[in-house]
């Protein structure tokens, strides 16, 4: 890890207000890159905020968001936002079959057509930075113009957490097995 988090023996007042802040919230603690960003802690206030609506507060059921946080890691090849979200995403019902073609880089098989469609718009707007008309109307028409807004926050959000995990070269979760290729970069 290129930085390590702030010691708690040495937080500032801001730094200690926004962990317990966030140790206090529904994350439970202050993990990854949420601690790095506490070397800037009105970053990691407001980041974090982002983030809880992000995660939490969307109009997407948390099948759709958790398969949009996974293919932004595998966009990224970030192993700490991997495998953060694997367990989420499958308790939120996504298989593992889904789960595995999106790891290995191949199209998924999706039954669910909103699943199909938030892994178009995830993976096109990754890909070329842009949508397609046929991709946006779908993307409206399947999900709706406020649900995609919630999704294009969501790939926002957690590209910024990628980011955030390989500039800094955050490790995966202690006892988490690493599921891509070490060092492998975004294709």
């Amino acid at each position: 890890m290129r930085l390590s988090p702030p010691d708690p023996r040495t937080f500032s007042d801001r730094q200690r207000a926004i962990h317990e802040a966030i140790a206090s919230g529904p994350r439970g603690g202050v993990r990854g890159p949420l601690a790095v960003w506490l070397h800037r802690p009105d970053l990691a206030d407001r980041a974090q905020a982002l983030g809880a609506y992000c995660r939490y507060d969307t109009l997407l059921e948390p099948a759709l968001s958790e398969l949009a946080i996974l293919v932004t890691a595998r966009v990224w090849s970030s192993e700490y936002e991997w495998a953060a979200h694997k367990p989420f995403a499958l308790k939120a019902g996504l298989t593992s079959e889904i789960i595995d073609a999106i790891r290995d880089r191949r199209q998924p098989g999706f039954a669910d057509t909103r699943q199909a469609c938030v892994y178009a718009v995830a993976s096109e707007l990754n890909a070329t930075r842009f949508l397609s008309p046929a991709t946006y109307d779908d993307a409206v028409a399947t999900l709706g113009e406020q649900a995609l807004v919630d999704l294009i926050g969501i790939l926002g959000y957690y590209t910024l957490i990628s980011m955030t995990i390989n500039a800094f070269e955050v490790p995966a979760p202690e006892g988490a097995t690493p599921e891509m290729t070490v060092g492998e970069r975004a294709s």
